[in-house]
């Protein structure tokens, strides 16, 4: 593992590997690599990483942020850039909140390869839901646009279990008709995972050790909970938002989706689905609760990610999954790179607001990530 340089009063690690402007490999071909560590180098002024350094140095000390971190991935998964503010480091295991949607998507697309469920599935069929709930599919849920009230408490509850929960989430009546309205909210993913909980038998977080954990050489520790922040409750773990992971860690399964599932010899999911993730499936809909639309972004929402693009109905090449908490991973393929900002912020940290503040921070570093690379 490479040593960071600290410097000054504020206390910056930097650690840069310059890459130049190499062509992009095949997903398939660049996923046989594995994560490698940059060399320690401080960006000069004429380092083409320079503008990406000052800007998070500046934004930090605008914002009052004194703890967070920055790593950039290219298409051979080299750290080509990493920067820690303050105390934050690499391998800080933190709550990602909403980030964990992306990874959530990973592990239900690699039931749908096992052929235990489809996109097409129903509630009806899986679970055994009736009336207006019935015809809810899994695309509808990974899209958020299963007509679900968005939200409800027992996804809170540490002494529940996933079917316990979900099994109250079946008494709610549906605020719309599958497929007409989206709202972002935490209730589409559990009835998901208690879906591929059914049709494998086994718990939501036994499905994902044994899916990513386990293969991609994580710690039990890199597990879904109740309750992040407070590492509590993993019977009734919160799958849109519970997963408690470092950079380093969940640079690996970033990796994963970034390759569309060929990554490091694994095969997960299938390359159908990745693109399928990367497309609006219901265009039309009318968009309720949408934390994007709030900060004026015109983000669309594809399957467990978020499509930054114009063309979202036809698929996007960037797409991301910022968490509450700041943790914002994202990916860039048409420029060969992808990228975590890592931090644990509560609304005292950060003037301005957590969410604003790290995917203002995403939008403007694109460019100055994409020039460094050499795009």
């Amino acid at each position: 593992m490479t040593a960071g340089l600290r410097i000054g009063s504020v206390g910056l690690c930097f650690i840069l590997w310059a890459c130049g402007g190499a062509s992009v490999p095949a997903p398939e071909e660049a996923g046989a690599a594995v994560l490698t560590e940059a060399s320690a180098l401080l960006p000069d002024a004429g380092s083409p990483w320079a503008p990406v350094s000052a800007m998070v140095t500046a934004r930090a000390a605008q914002a009052g942020v004194t703890s967070m971190g920055i790593a950039v991935y290219d298409s051979l998964d080299r750290k080509v850039y990493e920067q820690m503010v303050g105390d934050f480091t690499p391998d800080q295991r933190v709550a990602v909140a909403s980030s964990s949607k992306m990874v959530s998507g990973v592990v239900l697309f690699d039931v749908i390869r096992q052929g235990l469920l489809t996109l097409d599935s129903t509630t009806g069929q899986v679970l055994g839901w009736t009336g207006d709930k019935a015809n809810i599919t899994l695309r509808h849920l990974l899209s958020f646009t299963s007509g679900l009230e968005p939200s409800n408490p027992c996804t809170s509850r540490v002494t529940f279990t996933l079917a316990e929960c979900v099994a109250q989430i079946a008494t709610i009546p549906v605020r719309a008709p599958p497929g007409t309205r989206f709202d972002y909210g935490s209730v589409h993913l559990q009835v998901a995972a208690r879906m591929a909980e059914v049709v494998t038998g086994r718990t939501w977080n036994t499905l994902f050790a044994q899916t990513l954990a386990t293969p991609l050489g994580l710690p039990a520790d890199v597990t879904y909970y109740t309750a992040p922040t407070q590492i509590l409750g993993t019977t009734n773990p919160l799958v849109a938002g519970g997963l408690r992971a470092s950079m380093n860690e969940y640079a690996k399964l970033l990796a994963l989706v970034y390759h569309r599932g060929r990554y490091a010899g694994l095969e997960k999911g299938t390359l159908g689905l990745f693109v399928a993730q990367t497309r609006e499936p219901y265009p039309s809909v009318i968009v309720g609760n949408s934390p994007m639309a709030d900060l004026g972004y015109p983000y669309r929402y594809g399957l467990t990610a978020w499509l930054e693009c114009t063309t979202p109905a036809t698929g996007c090449s960037s797409i991301s999954s910022p968490g509450a908490f700041g943790w914002t991973p994202w990916m860039e393929r048409d420029a060969g790179y992808y990228a975590i900002l890592g931090m644990q912020l509560s609304g005292a940290d950060v003037s301005g607001g957590v969410v604003a503040f790290s995917v203002d921070l995403e939008r403007d570093l694109k460019p100055l990530i994409r020039t460094a690379l050499g795009n």
